[in-house]
């Protein structure tokens, strides 16, 4: 990952969350071999440069992107589709659906350079898989399999690698055509149930019910519902 790279994301995340353009549903992966290795260490500016400190760029540009990715208007999904490491595996992890070739792993590698997780690992890693894991995982810098990881909850799916970007398309097709409004206030449900107290949540899911409750899609829905029909739902 260069600045280079995190400039590009922000300029995806800007024609994503432009609603003239129609955009539905994402998918996250990488080109080539693999998805993500993680900060470039030789290139500008990573996360690991001299100029303003170790770090300075997670304020500048990784910050701004992961907050803006878990406030997306439509479903996110991780097509991973080889290796996910340091930065890059925080990246793998902020879908909504993690997908997986039976090839990829995900590796703590901070470790191996006197460098703490970041990129939200600290946050996400022990609420998909555990403190424990989460800590041997980043205390030890093991690679994780896939399949392994899959059995450890931190991902959803794992397919053959020919097949992977063919099932992400298909599962993005179906996200696409579903009721994207819906399925936004979902996400977000989930992604801030963590912060939350019981009564909390239920306070944020009866408003955000009523949300979804006024919006076009529900009323397609019953009413495609009670005509037999399916739903041809608009995201609105």
């Amino acid at each position: 990952i260069s600045v280079d790279m995190l400039e590009g994301l922000i300029a995806a995340l800007d024609f994503i969350e432009d609603r003239s353009n129609g955009v539905r549903c994402v998918v996250l992966t990488g080109a080539g071999k693999g998805f993500c290795a993680g900060a470039n260490l030789q290139g500008r500016n990573t996360s690991t440069s001299k100029s303003g400190g170790a770090g300075s760029v997670l304020e500048s540009h990784y910050h701004p992107i992961l907050r803006r990715m878990r406030r997306l208007h439509c479903p996110l999904l991780t097509a991973i589709n080889g290796a996910a490491a340091g930065a890059g595996m925080s990246l793998s992890l902020m879908g909504d659906l993690k997908l997986a070739c039976k090839s990829a792993y995900f590796l703590q590698a901070f470790r191996r350079i006197g460098l703490v997780p970041d990129a939200g690992s600290t946050w996400m890693l022990p609420r998909l898989v555990g403190t424990a894991r989460a800590m041997e995982l980043s205390l030890l810098g093991e690679k994780l399999p896939a399949e392994k990881a899959l059995e450890w909850g931190l991902i959803n799916r794992v397919y053959d690698d020919a097949e992977l970007m063919n099932e992400a398309k298909k599962m993005a097709k179906e996200l696409a055509n579903g009721p994207t409004k819906a399925l936004a206030l979902i996400r977000g449900l989930y992604w801030d149930s963590p912060e939350n107290t019981f009564e909390e949540q239920l306070d944020l899911e009866y408003r955000t019910q009523r949300i979804a409750g006024a919006s076009a899609d529900f009323k397609e829905g019953v009413t495609a519902f009670l005509e037999k029909r399916p739903a041809k739902f608009r995201g609105e």
